[in-house]
């Protein structure tokens, strides 16, 4: 059985930094030595001074395009920017084409990762008006949960049957992840402003017309939903001040009914920088104010948001062109998702030790993920080598998204993913990703 040896680390996990060594035996952490000792057995050795170890990112937000909007990104292309961010293990949206609403498609999309993608994966099943007999015949031990939009999507995924939507709640036993935005609001407001305006309404507008009111509404009543009918839910790109009075933070995560997850870009932008950076932040749910985003920094600190992600959207530099009304929402983000909160760490925002807990430690805790997220003896060895000394600019000769750009196109960042360990496998080291590794299917504990 392979060994490996990583020594000399400072390990940051389960809320601590120490000094350290880690023991990968075949895919599994053998042994985690705290202080100078390391295991005296036979093994290729990593000198990691110098350098953070820290558990693989957990992304619960993926679009990864396949099927059927390959043009833009794949599995295997956002795999490879994924573990070159220190991301070992992503949860992919069911809205491509077909959408992941039969159980073909979602068979077809684990196929397709078995071929091709570098790290461990899993596959939200889409909720519909009509496909409540195929919720009632998943794995429940293969997908993390249901995803429905309550707000506008594409297709048959808007759910805007009560009834159905209310037996979703009620029968699934399922955790129900949600994009809440309340459709009639955002008609009403866009409605509102082409008249006052006309139909070439710059990206400013997009928060307007994607309002506080669109945000908090639906995801109240997803909440007051859950309440009445026992589900667990979970609000994923949370935006805005209003909506963390929705949650907890003094509750342990075991006992939460209810939960949520901010992403990153609306830890790091706010509507001041639309004029900067135009429709290259244009997401949906749109960005909120400064004061919207220092509430969600807030409630990652004191736990009422749980997870940290990205909702990594990639579209052609083409796509995100035109008014707000017409370009594409959402851009790529895996890359640079956790070195964007380790400079936020730095700047004083987080401590180092959240970023790890919000980034790989409850994602595992909250979807029930065997063996993953933690520095520990037995589990899956997906770790990441950080060195916290790096100087770099993110520039289009290191974007590995297929679209080619990032919204952190010029910006330096002050840490960068030195190794990434998939399952005890080497799969991206010193700038490169080691594209014969395979990641594996996520398994949930049920």
């Amino acid at each position: 059985m392979k060994r490996i040896l990583i020594k000399n680390a400072m390990i940051i996990n389960e809320g601590r930094t120490f000094p350290g060594s880690v023991l990968i035996e075949g895919d599994k952490i053998a042994t985690v030595s705290e202080g100078s000792s390391v295991p005296s057995l036979e093994a290729e050795v990593i000198d990691a001074s110098g350098k953070w170890l820290l558990p693989g990112c957990i992304d619960d937000q993926v679009h990864f395009r396949e099927p059927g909007l390959t043009h833009k990104a794949d599995i295997a292309s956002e795999s490879r920017a994924a573990v070159a961010g220190g991301v070992t293990s992503f949860m992919d949206m069911p809205n491509t084409k077909p959408q992941t609403t039969t159980l073909e498609a979602l068979d077809w999309k684990f196929a397709r990762a078995a071929e091709t993608s570098r790290a461990n994966y899993s596959f939200f099943f889409g909720g519909t008006n009509d496909n409540l007999e195929a919720i009632g015949r998943l794995d429940r031990s293969r997908v993390p949960g249901l995803k429905l939009f309550l707000g506008s999507s594409t297709g048959n995924m808007l759910i805007d049957n009560k009834e159905t939507l209310e037996r979703i709640f009620s029968e699934s036993g399922m955790l129900i992840a949600v994009h809440a935005e309340k459709e009639d609001i955002i008609q009403r407001n866009k409605a509102h402003y082409v008249q006052l305006y006309g139909d070439d309404l710059d990206i400013s507008f997009h928060s307007k017309i994607r309002s506080e009111e669109a945000c908090y509404a639906c995801s109240a009543e997803a909440v007051a939903l859950a309440m009445k009918t026992g589900a667990r839910l979970h609000i994923l790109h949370l935006s805005t001040a209003k909506e963390t009075t929705l949650l907890d933070g003094d509750l342990p995560l075991a006992e939460k009914q209810i939960t949520g997850e901010v992403c990153v870009h609306h830890l790091w932008f706010s509507d001041d920088d639309y004029a900067r950076f135009g429709n290259r932040i244009k997401w949906n749910p749109s960005i909120k104010t400064a004061a919207d985003r220092e509430a969600l920094r807030e409630a990652v600190n004191n736990n009422k948001i749980d997870i940290v992600a990205t909702d990594h959207a990639p579209h052609l530099p083409a796509e995100k062109e035109g008014s707000c009304l017409k370009a594409a929402s959402g851009g790529p983000l895996v890359q640079h998702s956790l070195v964007a909160m380790l400079r936020m760490a730095e700047q004083g925002i987080f401590t180092y030790e959240k970023v790890v807990e919000k980034m790989a430690h409850r994602p595992a805790d909250l979807f029930h993920i065997d063996r993953r997220g933690y520095i520990r003896p037995g589990y899956f060895a997906d770790l990441v080598l950080i060195d916290p000394t790096a100087r770099w600019t993110v520039s289009k000769d290191n974007i590995l998204s297929k679209c080619g750009w990032s919204p952190f196109e010029g910006y330096t960042f002050h840490h960068a993913v030195w190794k990434t360990f998939v399952n005890g496998e080497l799969a991206y080291s010193d700038g490169e990703v080691q594209d014969n590794v395979r990641g594996r299917e996520l398994r949930f504990i049920v």
